[in-house]
């Protein structure tokens, strides 16, 4: 009997990644955008994200002592979140900023809810929305060349017009992660090469935002105003590294396309009817409580069951 092969319940599909090196990989695809961001933004930007990496990864341990759980700060998760976080948020902010957005997203969006895996919306979004409610005037100062400005998307709605090649390289006021187009891509070429994500999620999510901006945004088919837009807002940023995040993104490919097309939609409805210019943070957690919904609608049905054999 000692023979027999040991039978148990599924899942049986293995990968070569543990979450840990799934997390280490985030991370190394987000180093583009940071270190950008700190060239560009000066040490500040570097202050924002090593005080919102410590608080992240600080807050998970604590909380796990505390409530006698497996300490899990090793699997990266909570410095991804840390990251994140300080990648959304304007060079200008005070230091304290992601030290409150950092617990909010650790304690309130994922661990009250179960750890890794269970949370039901993007913890370094969940703490970014919860920032900008509390202080939208720290959240939405930013600085650039010493200056205090607006966005080039806010630029855009009060009529100004926008370098595009500026936003693509980066070189225009913005969150300290969001502005250089070139260095989210090279990123997501890391993530995409080692297999971390697939482009269902952001190829519809683009695609379906340069539809809806083309026929409700009142400008047409204007090139230069729907690059300005896909390059500005953080929405390379948020379609490649926070709208793929495993725990808040549907499982199947149906679910995918559809999940991204929602994103591209409600993100075009923020930046069309809403006061925001910008809308892709508030876009990505409104459809992540989406997903239990988009999942029970595309998942295969078993063999016969629901009348089917």
């Amino acid at each position: 009997m000692s023979e027999l092969l040991n039978v148990s319940s599924g899942p049986h599909v293995r990968s070569k990644y543990s979450t840990g090196k799934i997390m280490g990989l985030v991370l190394l695809s987000l180093m583009p955008a940071a270190g950008y961001g700190i060239y560009h933004f000066g040490v500040n930007a570097a202050i924002l994200i090593v005080v919102s990496v410590v608080t992240c990864v600080l807050t998970e341990l604590v909380y796990e002592l505390i409530m006698k759980q497996d300490i899990t700060v090793t699997d990266l998760s909570a410095a991804v979140t840390g990251l994140l976080l300080a990648l959304n948020m304007p060079p200008t902010a005070a230091w304290w900023l992601p030290v409150v957005g950092g617990i909010f997203a650790i304690v309130f969006v994922k661990m009250l809810f179960g750890g890794l895996g269970q949370n039901f919306m993007n913890p370094a979004l969940g703490g970014r929305c919860f920032l900008v409610i509390c202080f939208a005037a720290r959240m939405t100062n930013f600085n650039y060349d010493g200056i205090t400005q607006a966005t080039p998307l806010m630029l855009i709605r009060t009529g100004n017009s926008v370098n595009v090649r500026d936003m693509i390289f980066g070189n225009i006021a913005g969150t300290v992660g969001e502005t250089s187009v070139i260095a989210i891509v090279a990123g997501a070429c890391i993530m995409l090469a080692f297999g971390i994500i697939d482009l269902k999620v952001p190829a519809s999510y683009l695609i379906s935002f340069v539809i809806f901006m083309g026929l409700f945004a009142g400008r047409g088919w204007d090139v230069n105003y729907l690059t300005a837009q896909l390059a500005g807002g953080g929405l390379m940023l948020g379609a490649f590294f926070m709208a793929t995040d495993y725990a808040t993104c549907p499982i199947t490919d149906r679910g995918k396309i559809i999940y991204g097309i929602c994103l591209g939609v409600m993100t075009g409805i923020f930046r069309c009817f809403s006061s925001s210019a910008e809308g892709v943070s508030f876009a990505i957690v409104f459809c992540n409580l989406l997903v239990p919904l988009i999942e029970k609608m595309t998942l295969p049905k078993c063999f016969g069951k629901g009348g089917e054999v």
